[in-house]
């Protein structure tokens, strides 16, 4: 019997196909061109396009004057509330070499980003460093990071600052509870989702040792595999996202699979029809993790090319604001107050759509800002960008910041 809901009959060219960012984009458009002739949940609504690409250039202005803005990743989330977290990392990693360093940063943001599913609206953390207290993306990040510091996902105690597969194995749900502050009037939706997750890290840096390496295996021993492959250290964002789904893709819980390889964060949608056809791929945290590595990859020497073949992400900040700035809106407005499955036929459109609009915004946002595509690519837009106006609109719509549509989230897609 399968372990996976649904799993299809297919080649290797298949599979390729499913993980492709080209295919990714192909799918999304497909279901903007149906909601355009009505057969979807939403209506979109073009006419908005350019008063949304304004109040993303606004945000983007406002968060980066000088437009010198990063890429888009979760190193960018450790900063929050303008404190330089991440001076602590670089003070305790002095003493190593800088591929020692890369690996302890590989480390980290992996486990930061697998961390970086909705927390629901009850959940908070108190830095006590800082005396503040952080929600949702921001608050993960925060307590990913001081748990990373304490040495928690380290098997060495005498060198705290790393993410060993024997210790994620053995993650308990009370070292994770505590390590995020849980109580039960601080409740975080999808622990156990996440504590899984987490132990199956640990499973799949064990199996995969030609990445992760044999003795001690870690996520940083990623960067020996990629300078072996890589050895002139030019490697496309591409390839660094084929590394994270070869590498990382057994993690996900079981939902579709081709000849029992799991594809993660893709969903069949009906009005495809059935089999491989009707897959709808997003492949969210994979590429989030892919934008992630760029920069710990580029310290260490790598040269990163062709990173607009990357999408947009399809999760609730850039979804919402879509939703929020009525760019699209529900036919059934009703479905506002429904929770609803990451799987649903309502969700694959609101995601598909987010993908396939967020590169619409791009184009215009880097007209509007006057810069060229080589020098300005998506992952800056989504960085300056959409999501932060996606959290803006939210907290100005509703007071919790929370997106406008309900997710019944697990912990591993959202």
């Amino acid at each position: 019997m399968s372990e996976f809901t649904n799993n299809f009959s297919g080649d290797i060219h298949d599979v390729e196909h499913i993980f492709s960012p080209l295919t990714i984009r192909k799918k999304a458009l497909e279901i903007y061109n149906l909601a355009l002739s009505g057969e979807t949940h939403f209506i979109i609504h073009p006419d908005k396009l350019d008063e949304v690409s304004k109040f993303v250039c606004s945000v983007t202005l406002e968060n980066y004057p000088n437009l010198n803005i990063p890429f888009h990743s979760r190193w960018n989330h450790f900063n929050v509330g303008n404190f330089d977290r991440l001076s602590e990392l670089k003070a305790v990693l002095t003493r190593f070499t800088v591929n020692q360093r890369t690996k302890s940063k590989l480390d980290l943001v992996v486990l930061s980003v697998l961390l970086d599913a909705g927390a629901g609206n009850l959940w908070h953390y108190l830095e006590k460093n800082t005396g503040k207290e952080y929600s949702r993306s921001e608050g993960l990040a925060i307590a990913s990071l001081r748990m990373f510091l304490s040495g928690l996902f380290s098997s060495e105690k005498e060198n705290p600052y790393q993410v060993h597969a024997e210790k994620l194995k053995s993650l308990t749900l009370d070292e994770l509870a505590e390590g995020l502050q849980l109580s039960d009037k601080n409740i975080l939706i999808g622990l156990e989702g996440r504590l899984k997750l987490l132990q199956s890290l640990g499973g799949t840096l064990l199996k995969n040792s030609d990445i992760f390496g044999v003795e001690n295996p870690r996520i940083g021993n990623m960067l020996d595999y990629l300078l072996e492959k890589y050895p002139m250290g030019n490697i496309t964002a591409t390839q660094i996202l084929r590394t994270i789904q070869e590498g990382l893709g057994s993690i996900w819980p079981g939902r579709s699979a081709i000849n029992q390889i799991n594809l993660g964060d893709v969903w069949s949608y009906q009005a495809f029809g059935e089999g491989i056809d009707s897959l709808v791929p997003f492949h969210k945290l994979s590429q989030w993790l892919s934008y992630s590595l760029f920069e710990p990859l580029m310290e260490a020497g790598f040269t990163i090319s062709q990173i607009d073949k990357l999408t947009g992400l399809a999760e609730y900040r850039n979804g919402g604001l879509m939703l929020d700035t009525e760019l699209i809106t529900l036919k059934n407005k009703s479905e506002l107050e429904k929770f609803h499955l990451p799987g649903s036929p309502l969700v694959v459109e609101w995601r598909a759509l987010t993908i396939a609009l967020l590169d619409e915004i791009g184009k215009k946002v880097t007209e509007l800002l006057g810069k060229k595509t080589s020098e300005f690519p998506l992952a800056r837009v989504l960085e300056g960008g959409t999501w932060w106006a996606g959290r803006r609109i939210a907290t100005m719509l509703r007071k919790d910041g929370s997106p406008p549509l309900k997710i019944e989230s697990d912990g591993t897609v959202f």
